[in-house]
């Protein structure tokens, strides 16, 4: 059998945890076992029906060609329009890029800015891909731990320890996968006074949860500082607002100079996005917006019976999140009372014994505990909260 030697950028990666399990909870589902979904993050609910038939009236006026490599200028400023409207954010034209999916929108920034060995610092719990993108572009991250006990946020004394020359990216999340919490425009700004000192330093902001918040106005680190407006870039998507995932749409603003830089990685990895998508994204950011605090007000629903759920199981600490829909729950202390030695081994009993899957906490940088998306009905919920609690107290 040939040996093939696999290069060493691809040996520094792992493959999405998330993905992973959710193939195993399909598969044991195939071989008729009843398994409640809880891993993957994605809206359960369609996307709604404007949408999907502004793709199909582009299907049928033959919109099926190549568009410009950086997004039909149509999306592009309904995009600026966005921020404009949404945001209090100035862009123009060519400071947008849109991607296939709000992944490849990091993909393309890491390999645009990065340099072998420079350092990019990512707050933990992440969500799974940034440190492997960073890794995939020879740059160095530096993990900056955030657990339940502090909210899950990192302070600006951690920040100012963990800059250094070489420091080159800041990655901020909020609201977060995998913990759901969000930073308030105080902390925003305490973190922008920090930035402020160390001009080399870029900051990424991630809102692609931007909608998906609860009880408060949502607010990125520019709102807080917009003095950092020329080394900022703004990531954000339609994925998860408007339940088009598969339509793989995610787009970025920020210094021209940047984007262009972008907009030559994209060039030469995937060109365009779907020309079909391009249009549904239009209409989703053009349209009526009610679709998304119909899906709002449910996930807030779900989000308070399963964090409830959680704590009163023994055990179990979780946080009330302010958005996204993902519950983050710290179960150390429950897997030391059965014996278990990581969030890995008690992912795969809780699969095996209770048929729900969920994803270690360790996939985010955070051993000890398990993400559960609560992108399901809620008769699942319930129905997974009750396996989850009779498979643990079988166990004790």
């Amino acid at each position: 059998m040939l040996n093939i030697l696999l290069s060493d950028r691809v040996q520094r990666i792992k493959p999405s945890p998330t993905f992973a399990v959710t193939a195993q909870a399909a598969a044991l589902a195939a071989q008729g076992h009843s398994i409640i979904a809880l891993g993957v993050g994605e809206p359960d609910f369609d996307t709604p029906q404007p949408i999907k038939n502004a793709a199909i009236q582009a299907i049928q006026n033959g919109f099926t060609k190549y568009t410009a490599i950086e997004g039909i200028l149509e999306l592009r400023k309904a995009i600026v329009a966005k921020f404009s409207r949404e945001n209090q954010l100035k862009y123009e034209p060519n400071q947008v890029l849109v991607s296939c999916g709000g992944k490849q929108s990091f993909f393309n920034l890491a390999q645009a800015l990065l340099n072998h060995g420079d350092e990019v610092i990512i707050p933990a719990p992440y969500w799974v891909s940034y440190l492997d993108m960073v890794l995939l572009a020879d740059g160095k991250p530096v993990v900056l731990w955030a657990g339940i006990e502090q909210n899950f946020k990192i302070t600006p004394e951690q920040l100012t320890k963990a800059i250094t020359h070489k420091t080159r990216l800041l990655v901020l999340n909020s609201p977060s996968n995998p913990t759901g919490i969000a930073y308030t425009h105080a902390e925003l700004k305490a973190l922008g006074q920090v930035l402020l000192q160390h001009p080399q330093v870029l900051i990424a902001t991630d809102d692609m949860y931007e909608h998906i918040l609860w009880d408060r106005t949502f607010c990125n680190i520019l709102n807080a500082c917009p003095e950092l407006y020329d080394r900022t870039i703004v990531l954000n998507g339609v994925s998860k607002a408007y339940a088009m995932t598969g339509w793989r749409i995610g787009y970025a603003a920020g210094p021209q100079t940047l984007i262009q830089a972008m907009n030559k990685i994209q060039g030469q990895s995937t060109s365009n996005p779907c020309s079909i998508s391009q249009i549904a994204a239009q209409a989703a950011l053009e349209g009526d917006q009610s679709c998304i605090q119909v899906m709002v007000k449910a996930f807030k629903e779900r989000h308070d019976f399963v964090v409830q759920a959680l704590n009163a199981i023994d055990g179990i600490e979780c946080l009330a999140g302010d958005g996204t829909f993902y519950a983050f729950a710290k179960v150390e202390p429950l897997m030391k009372r059965l014996k278990m030695e990581n969030d890995i081994e008690f992912s795969q009993f809780l699969l095996h014994k209770a048929g729900v899957a969920v994803v270690p906490g360790s996939a985010f940088g955070a051993a000890g505990y398990i993400r559960l998306s609560f992108a399901t009905s809620l008769d699942n919920l319930q129905e997974a909260m009750k396996r989850l609690k009779k498979s643990v107290d079988n166990e004790q």
